[in-house]
C-alpha cells in the first residue's frame, strides 16, 4: 500500500449523547478500511470501549499516547478529555457540548500541525455547543474562522453535487445577504473546488433562482432579473459555464440536475431538501474552499435513536472515503500545477 493511498484521518466525535460514537465504531469495524486509513479519533478511549460493548461491536480500539506513532490497524483514540463522559442518550446538555468542543479543538489543532491529513466530523448539537469559544451556527462557519480560505457548504455524492450561496442564516435575511460580490465569490469557490477537488477542468454549473419560478419576469420578485441574470451574463462573458437562474421547484424533479456538474442553490433548504431526498444516508457534507479537507455525514445527532444500536453509518463511511478522494485529487492537481 503506497503512502498516498493510506492517509491519516482525524475524527471529532460530535455530541457524545448522539450517535457519533456508534457511527464511528461501525465504520471502523470492517478491517478492510485500514488498507486506506489510519484513523485517529479525539475523545476518550473508555467511552469508545464502553459504547463498543453496549452495541456488541468488534471494532479494535487503541489508546494513543503519541500521535506521531499511531497504530495502523486499529481505531486510535487520543484522550481529548481525561475522564469518560457519562453519556445520557438523547439529552441536550451543556456539558456534552463542552466535550464536543474539546474534541473539535483537539482535532483542528492536529490538522493544522500536520498530524492528520484530513478531518471527518461527527454531528454536533448546534444549541448546546454554544459557548464563549463556539459562537457559530455550525461546523462550516467555525472552520471558516479557524482555517485559511473562504468556506463553501458543498453537499456531494458521486452523481449529485449541490452547493449553497447562503447556509445557516434565517430565511428572512437571505435576499439582503445575497449581494453581487458574495454570489460571485461563491461561484468562484465552487468552480475552483470542482477543478481541484473533483478533477473537472471546465465545470458546468446551474444556478437556482431566488424567488418562486425565478420571479416569473418580475411578477413574483425582481431579484432574479435585477441581480442574478446580469451577474451570470457577466460571468459567462468571462468564460464561466454558469447557467440560470432556474426555477427550483421542478429542477430536480425533471432531472435537470443531471445536465450539470454541480448546482448552486441560493439558500439552505432550497438545496438541501432535494439533495437529502435523493441521497439521504449516502451524501457527504464537504467544506470546500479551505486549506484543509473536512467532511461530515449528511445528518445530525439523531438524539431520537441514540443508544439503540440502529444508527446507519453509511454516510459517515462515505464522508471518510470522500475525504480521502479529495485529498488525493488535490495532491494530483497541485502536483500538475
Amino acid at each position: 500500500m503506497s503512502e498516498i493511498s493510506k492517509i491519516r484521518v482525524g475524527i471529532s466525535v460530535g455530541d457524545p449523547n448522539g450517535i457519533g460514537f456508534e457511527i464511528i465504531l461501525k465504520t471502523f469495524e470492517d478491517k478492510r478500511i485500514f488498507d486506506f486509513f489510519t484513523p485517529i479519533a479525539f475523545a476518550n478511549s473508555r467511552n469508545f470501549i464502553e459504547e463498543k460493548k453496549k452495541l456488541g461491536l468488534s471494532t479494535s480500539i487503541f489508546s494513543l499516547k503519541n500521535i506521531k506513532n499511531p497504530n495502523k490497524a486499529q481505531l486510535n483514540v487520543v484522550e481529548a478529555w481525561e475522564k469518560p463522559f457519562p453519556i445520557l442518550y438523547g439529552a441536550e446538555q451543556l456539558d456534552a457540548g463542552a466535550h464536543a468542543i474539546s474534541s473539535l479543538e483537539a482535532a483542528i489543532a492536529a490538522l493544522k500541525q500536520g498530524q492528520i491529513d484530513v478531518w471527518v466530523t461527527a454531528p454536533i448539537h448546534k444549541k448546546n455547543i454554544q459557548s464563549e469559544t463556539f459562537v457559530f451556527p455550525g461546523h462550516t462557519d467555525y472552520l471558516n474562522q479557524k482555517l485559511e480560505g473562504n468556506s463553501l457548504m458543498f453537499m456531494v455524492t458521486d452523481s449529485l453535487k449541490v452547493a449553497l450561496m447562503s447556509d445557516h442564516i434565517p430565511l428572512r435575511e437571505v435576499v439582503s445577504y445575497l449581494t453581487e460580490d458574495k454570489i460571485t465569490n461563491k461561484i468562484i469557490l465552487l468552480e475552483k473546488s470542482l477543478q481541484q477537488d473533483f478533477g473537472i477542468q471546465c465545470p458546468k454549473i446551474a444556478i437556482l433562482g431566488i424567488n418562486p419560478h425565478s420571479g416569473d419576469n418580475g411578477v413574483i420578485g425582481k431579484e432574479d432579473d435585477t441581480l442574478l441574470r446580469p451577474l451570470l451574463k457577466k460571468l459567462q462573458e468571462k468564460g464561466s459555464l454558469v447557467y440560470g437562474p432556474f426555477p427550483a421547484d421542478g429542477f430536480f424533479g425533471n432531472q435537470s440536475h443531471k445536465k450539470f456538474d454541480a448546482v448552486l442553490a441560493t439558500y439552505h433548504d432550497q438545496g438541501l431538501i432535494p439533495f437529502k431526498t435523493l441521497s439521504f444516508g449516502k451524501g457527504v457534507n464537504f467544506t470546500a474552499g479551505l486549506s484543509h479537507v473536512r467532511t461530515s455525514p449528511d445528518h445530525g445527532t439523531a438524539f431520537d435513536i441514540a443508544g439503540k444500536g440502529i444508527a446507519n453509518s453509511t454516510s459517515f463511511t462515505a464522508a471518510t472515503y470522500k475525504a480521502r478522494e479529495i485529498f488525493i485529487q488535490r495532491r494530483y492537481t497541485f502536483a500538475k500545477d
